[in-house]
Formats: structure tokens, sequence, C-alpha cells
């Protein structure tokens, strides 16, 4: 066998990134005071915690609200509004 085939094959993305899940700016389920900033096409609202992206649902840029994380993954969470 060459030490070509030996060679690792490349990291996920995630793992390349040091950004498994749990090592997320945000946990699912808990509560944030966010600023919308920006919108999706789809006019969703994007904030940022720590330059995580979050995207709630209804909102335009200058919103200042309270969510919750109801979705999570690598690399976006999608939130819901608490009222």
């Amino acid at each position: 066998m060459s030490d070509e085939s030996k060679k690792e094959k490349p990291k996920k993305r995630q793992e390349q990134a040091g950004r498994g899940i749990e090592n997320l700016p945000v946990k699912l389920g808990k509560e944030y005071e966010v600023d919308i900033t920006e919108t999706t096409p789809n006019g969703e609202g994007i904030a940022r915690i720590n330059g995580f992206l979050v995207f709630v649902p209804n909102k335009m840029p200058g919103d200042h609200v309270k969510v919750k994380i109801v979705r999570l993954d690598s690399a976006s969470a999608d939130a819901e509004i608490v009222k």
C-alpha cells in the first residue's frame, strides 16, 4: 500500500470547524433577546448571536425580540417568538 492511500480522509466540514452541535453559541430550547438585522428572500428575519445565524419568522430589520431556539444545526438555528 502506498503512503498516498494511507492518508486519512478529510474530516467533515463541521469537524474541521470544531463546531459540533454541543459547541455552538446557542442551545436548543434556550431563550435569547436578539436584534433582527436583515431578512431572507422569503421574508424571515435574521439575527446573529455571537455571529451564529438565527432565523426568526415574520420579523423585520430593526425589530428587537425575545426568541426561543426550536431547531438547531451546525450552521444555523430557527427560533420562535416568546410572548
